[in-house]
């Protein structure tokens, strides 16, 4: 087997749409799990605590957070709306990182700034072929 077939055999065929429904749903699934169902579950602790940055009032960006982190995953895992579906997460990690933790280094942050690409990962490249949005287009 020459070097060529060899590295072709290792590398496998080109599947970018099989690498957007992994992103799509682990990092919705992520999303879900670290932050949304905790927010839902102990919402009056949450509402206590959240910060305020956009000064809307506790309540009402508590309410966004849990759009954001709750309903905005869950059409990205489906890849429903999958583009429109990420700006919300993306628009309250830009202001978590930005607004409430602008001392965080690169290092603090990393977690938010991981999340940040792999949303604008999916918002750049939409959902892929293994999605709802795939299946309306026909």
């Amino acid at each position: 087997m020459n070097l060529k077939k060899l590295m072709a055999a290792l590398a496998g065929p080109f599947t970018p749409d099989v690498g957007l429904l992994f992103a799509r749903v682990t990092g919705a699934l992520l999303v879900l799990h670290v932050h949304g169902l905790p927010k839902l579950l102990h919402f009056s602790d949450e509402l206590a605590h959240i910060d305020d940055p956009l000064h809307l009032g506790r309540a009402l960006t508590l309410y966004c957070a849990l759009f954001a982190e709750l309903l905005c995953p869950v059409l990205v895992a489906m890849g429903l709306l999958t583009r429109l579906a990420t700006l919300p997460f993306l628009f309250l990690l830009l202001v978590s990182m930005f607004l409430v933790h602008p001392d965080w280094s690169i290092a603090d942050g990393q977690f938010g700034w991981l999340l940040i690409i792999v949303f604008g990962t999916i918002a750049a490249s939409g959902a892929g072929k293994y999605s709802v949005d795939a299946h309306l287009r026909g």
